[in-house]
């Protein structure tokens, strides 16, 4: 500041300087010459007052090295010149004082010499004859007089600015002292300036704006810090440069980090290449996504460049876990898939006989046996179908207005239900325990115990038993089916309840199943808040617990 006003100081005095000089030597040029042409109108006068009287003897009589007169006759001959031999000069008529004193009676003009340092005034005027007098003299120009002053004109105007640096100098100090000695954090108490009255008090109002916004700003950041470490998505926040500026709880666990990593370049803490290419494409795109696994899980990274004023300022990803999305998403493809296939294999049975029908191929005395297996395959189709359009209602919830059921006379009620078909398949078929309340959907808990007893069946050997049994256990009722059938082999455990899984799909179709029972069962276990327990091994039958 010091400088400025140093050099603010200096300028203006130089500018002062300088426009002094300027004004004064063009008021003094404008003086001199209005004199000067006053003083050349004077003799321009008297000379043609002495022609009118002596005509040519008073011109030769004139010896003036500062004035010349020149003699024109009315078609601009000239009849005599004080300075030059008149018979050598040509024609005057067409100069413009010469033509504005024979139109006017007086005329005046100047011109400059080539070199432009020399101008030259000339005034005319009409005698009584009709001739023209004119007179003329020579001065120098406002450029010969400011080079002739250049030499004391800078011999002043370097003392001026050795003075005016001198005192801009002094001044500048004392005029910058008091502001170096402001307390900007007491604003209200420095005693200076009144300019500068007004400037400490809205610094003092913008100190107590910043204390606010300060406070504020603290706060939020604390209640951003705590609702990034609940979140259970992973959120991470970069800079420009791919620095670390925050990372919640969750992100570091997916990272394998802690918070030493701040301040890091974000590859320094995953090496991913994958990572790496989606930070370059959401930095050159704005956006990008892609999907990582780790420790068991599967991820969906987003990464989202962040812009101010139009200008990159930073990355922020979140990293989301989509690991029962992708399974849910694997599942579907394999229903889709499943259902195809199911689909399509007793239309092609359906087609095929109708075409043998249809064409005559088939003996008369066989069309009963392909009838029958239209008819087989229909119904098999048509069970499909329904098992289908019951799981996808499942999959919106439990209907409302669930009521007082009694496990256990359900269970008899699907035992009675399936004695028939126990006996077809050789199989005992028994039901134990006590009444058991559970809220519920009569129909739909019905539906439940009657897929496990029926699977049990189905899968038995033959002389094997189904026991069913409904007992209490403190707070809960726990349904159990327990058969003697083949088993189910300890890897396919984990997935016997998916959709259309069969452990051994040739005895599956077999015994007519879509392989949608268990799957329904743990539906149905499921929005009544159930959990489905199974223990099995192959060839010692099989145990499934349902928990209220």
């Amino acid at each position: 500041m010091t400088k400025r006003i140093f050099h603010s100081i200096l300028a203006v005095s130089a500018a002062v300087l300088l426009a002094n000089i300027i004004i004064v030597m063009g008021c003094l040029y404008q003086y001199y010459r209005d004199i000067e042409e006053s003083q050349l109108a004077d003799e321009l006068y008297l000379a043609a007052q002495g022609v009118e009287k002596g005509g040519r003897d008073y011109l030769e009589g004139i010896d003036s090295k500062s004035y010349r007169l020149t003699w024109v006759s009315p078609d601009g001959t000239v009849l005599f010149d004080t300075a030059e031999d008149y018979r050598k000069l040509g024609n005057h008529g067409n100069r413009e004082e010469i033509q504005e004193a024979l139109l006017g009676g007086e005329g005046e003009s100047s011109r400059f010499s080539g070199t432009m340092t020399e101008e030259t005034f000339y005034r005319a005027r009409k005698l009584s004859d009709g001739t023209v007098l004119r007179i003329s003299v020579s001065r120098a120009t406002m450029f010969t007089l400011v080079m002739a002053m250049l030499q004391p004109m800078t011999i002043v105007g370097i003392l001026a600015v050795v003075f005016s640096a001198l005192l801009a100098h002094r001044l500048a100090k004392r005029i910058v002292r008091p502001l170096n000695r402001l307390d900007l954090d007491r604003p209200l108490e420095n005693e200076t300036y009144e300019e500068l009255a007004p400037l400490l008090k809205k610094i003092h109002r913008q100190r107590l704006q910043i204390s606010e916004q300060m406070q504020s700003l603290k706060k939020r950041a604390d209640e951003f810090v705590q609702i990034t470490s609940h979140m259970n998505e992973g959120l991470v926040l970069l800079d420009r440069d791919g620095k670390i500026v925050s990372m919640n709880p969750a992100a570091k666990t997916i990272f394998h980090t802690d918070s030493s990593c701040l301040g890091q370049d974000f590859l320094l803490v995953d090496h991913s290449h994958a990572i790496s290419a989606a930070l370059e494409e959401a930095a050159g795109q704005g956006h990008s996504e892609l999907r990582m696994e780790r420790d068991g899980r599967e991820y969906q990274l987003d990464l989202s460049r962040i812009q101010t004023d139009g200008a990159p300022a930073g990355t922020v990803l979140l990293a989301f876990d989509v690991t029962e999305q992708a399974e849910a998403e694997r599942m579907r493809r394999e229903f889709a898939a499943n259902v195809s296939h199911e689909l399509k294999t007793p239309l092609q049975v359906i087609t095929g006989s109708a075409e043998m029908l249809e064409d005559g191929t088939v003996k008369p005395q066989d069309a009963p046996e392909f009838i029958h297996l239209i008819r087989t395959e229909s119904a098999r189709m048509m069970s499909l179908v329904e098992d289908i359009i019951h799981l996808s209602r499942l999959d919106e919830g439990a209907p409302a207005g669930m009521e007082p059921v009694d496990l256990y006379e359900t269970a008899r009620a699907a035992v009675a239900a399936l004695e028939g078909r126990a006996k077809e398949k050789n199989v005992a078929l028994s039901v134990s325990g006590e009444p058991a309340i559970v809220m519920g959907v009569p129909g739909y808990l019905y539906e439940m115990v009657y897929n496990l007893c029926d699977n049990a069946i189905k899968y038995n050997v033959d002389g094997g038993s189904v026991e069913m049994s409904v007992t209490k256990n403190g707070d809960s009722t726990v349904l159990t089916v327990k058969d003697t059938g083949i088993g189910i082999p300890k890897e396919y455990q984990a997935r016997v309840f998916e959709r259309f899984f069969r452990v051994d799909k040739s005895r599956s179709k077999a015994s007519g199943g879509t392989g949608l029972g268990l799957s329904i069962v743990k539906h149905i276990a499921g929005i009544h808040g159930a959990a489905v327990r199974l223990s099995s091994g192959v060839g010692e039958g099989t145990l499934v617990s349902i928990v209220f």
